[in-house]
């Protein structure tokens, strides 16, 4: 069995006096499209960046490819690990193609330049990235989502092999959310390691081959989609009754949520979710 791209064992971090992750192991294969889910405060952004090298932690063990990522230099992550947060700051008026452009910086030396292979492999990756339209344009011209996309073209530039999103379609409508994630699973037909956050149960469900559930910093289960979105397991960790069901054209499970007479009209039922 090959050996997993990402290996993480029992990392705990806290930014004060909790721990806001608290043991957690998991292993990311190569070709995977990973989801981590949870409710809102579970940990999910602080995993990722902990996954990115970002912050360190303060127990624990992350390995890519082997190697301890605490003994990668910044350059060696930025060959080998891309990243797309939810929110990007950019404050000068960089043209979409000179941030793009931003993605090759790993791979140039100090002061070296742009070649033409970097305006091909930015070009490609704006194409993919369905934003080659604007390549000319501001970056503060383009819509939050437009620039979402653009950052997500950025991190395609830096050609790694695993690549972490942090709710890459938090901004996108549902049109544009599912061309962005149909994107990440052929990414990751094509051999990449994808993990990305997010809200969506029903993207995660969709798209993602196993999903990690945190809850209060912990890991609370990982495996199919099917097997770790259940209502019993839904209704315990978000704390919320929900109808979940299997999508008679997708095969995929469906959640979907309750307003509160149904709520109050199952809990009188069935009693409230622990």
């Amino acid at each position: 069995m090959a050996e997993p791209v990402i290996e993480a064992r029992e990392l705990r971090f806290r930014y004060g006096a909790d721990w806001t992750i608290d043991e957690v192991s998991l292993d990311i294969e190569a070709g995977e499209m990973l989801g981590i889910i949870g409710p809102n405060g579970a940990g999910k952004s602080t995993l990722l960046r902990l996954l990115s090298g970002v912050l360190s932690p303060a127990v624990g063990e992350i390995r890519v490819r082997g190697r301890p990522l605490s003994a990668y230099s910044r350059r060696e992550i930025g060959q080998t690990i891309a990243v797309v947060p939810q929110q990007t700051a950019i404050e000068f008026p960089f043209s979409v193609l000179e941030v793009v452009l931003m993605g090759r910086s790993p791979h140039l030396g100090g002061f070296a330049f742009e070649g033409d292979r970097d305006l091909e492999v930015a070009r490609t990756a704006l194409e993919r990235g369905g934003v080659r339209e604007f390549e000319h344009r501001s970056i503060h011209e383009l819509s939050g989502g437009e620039r979402q996309r653009v950052v997500l073209a950025r991190a395609l530039a830096q050609e790694t092999g695993i690549l972490l999103l942090d709710e890459p379609a938090a901004f996108l409508d549902i049109r544009h959310a599912v061309e962005i994630y149909d994107l990440l699973k052929d990414l990751a037909r094509e051999g990449r390691s994808v993990v990305t956050v997010l809200h969506d149960l029903n993207l995660a469900a969709l798209y993602c081959d196993r999903v990690a559930l945190l809850k209060a910093g912990r890991l609370v289960q990982v495996g199919a989609p099917a097997a770790v979105i259940t209502y019993a397991t839904v209704t315990e960790v978000y704390g919320t009754e929900v109808y979940v069901d299997i999508n008679d054209v997708t095969g995929a499970v469906n959640v979907l949520p309750l307003s509160r007479p149904y709520r109050e009209a199952v809990q009188a039922k069935f009693g409230k979710p622990r």
